[in-house]
């Protein structure tokens, strides 16, 4: 990067640092990953100089010819991938993604019904805080108060209540096996539109090692980075008939330009997730999550409903008397990068938690298998118990790991 590094010292100093944390620290953020140099040459490419507002064959601007090529790419893979029928590339974000569906779904006012924020549920299922609780009326489920999973029953208790217009299938902090096929039910009860947000697991419906919600959802959304492991971007599959609802929602409703290099990413992204090899490394980021919180377990850690099906876990910090906040700040001095989490029930505010979230999608990119999780739960099981007294000798062992596996 020597161009950067004549034109703007600062940005190229703060990258090189930025490519140093991520050389010595044990990344365990489960919305996080690696991609790959592939992905990494495309989103840096001249793509990012071209103004493309419209879609392929019905752009605003001339030149975009070569943009249509990408764009359609995209957009077959994608649709492949997921067998889906339509499918809309352009969103910036998985945000941008559930807002522009809630938008060609609904009408202001309208009652939308999805996860609560407690429950592992994400801001914009209808959160207070986030644009998608304030134009909509909200209404939130949550879990099972003994398994802690998915309360199917009450769902349906509230979708016979308040009639939603949307009912939001998906999660952000939820370690287990969605039911898109109840939540199909629940929704032709009461005749609302059946929304599935597969952000956090979209690489394990791609490679069929978790239930594909295209096949039932009348709109899928989902993020491009996470299990997927492309750039960070947004995408809305959804049904023939609602295409232009969606497609309208996106561009004009909601973005202008799209971001056409992102996109690119995003297609190499997809047509990576087509390789055996892509397979088998999701099964071994389950394999490693379920390593992982097994070693936990038997350190005397509680994880929210027993353990994990996916590629997270939760974790309840209160027997430890400690808070997520205060962990996740251990863990990172000592280079494991996590987040505080909200649990269920949860006494702490949300800026504080009593939860953990730690999730196994990029230390499987980087090679880790079932010896390192082994070892990376004796390091939290350490900083835990020992706190700031663990920090040093848990920094130098994350550092040494690291050392073994280079982004």
């Amino acid at each position: 990067m020597q161009n950067l590094k004549n034109v703007d010292a600062e940005i190229y100093s703060a990258i090189k640092l930025e490519e140093k944390r991520q050389r010595e620290q044990i990344e365990l953020i489960a919305s996080e990953n690696y991609t790959s140099v592939a992905v990494r040459e495309a989103v840096s490419s001249v793509l990012t100089n071209k103004y493309a507002e419209g879609y392929p064959g019905r752009r605003y601007y001339c030149g975009c010819e070569n943009i249509d090529i990408v764009e359609n790419l995209a957009i077959e893979r994608a649709k492949h991938l997921f067998k889906a029928e339509h499918a809309n590339v352009q969103p910036h974000s998985g945000a941008n993604a559930n807002l522009a569906t809630l938008l060609a779904l609904c009408k202001n006012g309208d009652t939308i019904l999805g996860m609560s924020l407690s429950a592992g549920g994400h801001l914009t299922h209808g959160a207070p805080v986030n644009i998608c609780g304030k134009i909509f009326n909200a209404v939130t489920y949550g879990l099972d108060p003994i398994t802690e999973r998915i309360d199917y029953q009450q769902i349906q208790q509230l979708a016979l209540l308040y009639r939603p217009k949307v009912i939001i299938a998906g999660a952000s902090a939820y370690p287990r096996i969605i039911d898109f096929k109840r939540f199909r039910d629940i929704a032709d009860r009461v005749g609302a539109y059946l929304m599935a947000d597969m952000a956090h697991i979209a690489g394990l419906v791609a490679t069929n090692l978790h239930p594909n919600p295209c096949e039932v959802a009348d709109v899928v959304t989902t993020t491009t980075h996470k299990t997927l492991r492309g750039p960070r971007g947004g995408m809305i599959l959804c049904k023939k008939e609602l295409a232009k609802k969606i497609d309208s929602a996106v561009f004009p409703g909601l973005q202008g330009g799209p971001l056409e290099h992102i996109i690119a990413g995003k297609a190499v992204a997809l047509k990576e997730a087509m390789m055996p090899q892509f397979k088998e490394y999701q099964l071994q980021v389950l394999q490693n999550c379920k390593v992982l919180a097994s070693e936990l377990m038997g350190y005397g850690f509680r994880l929210i409903s027993g353990g994990s099906d996916n590629h997270l876990i939760l974790v309840d910090l209160t027997p430890f008397g400690v808070t997520g906040k205060y962990i996740s700040e251990l863990l990172h001095k000592a280079n494991i990068t996590t987040n505080k989490n909200a649990i269920p029930n949860d006494k702490q505010g949300p800026t504080v938690t009593s939860g953990l979230r730690i999730g196994t999608p990029a230390v499987t990119t980087l090679g880790m298998g079932e010896k390192e999780m082994k070892e990376i739960a004796n390091m939290i099981y350490q900083i835990v118990t020992q706190k700031e007294n663990a920090v040093n000798i848990v920094k130098a062992k994350a550092i040494n790991l690291m050392k073994k596996f280079q982004v």
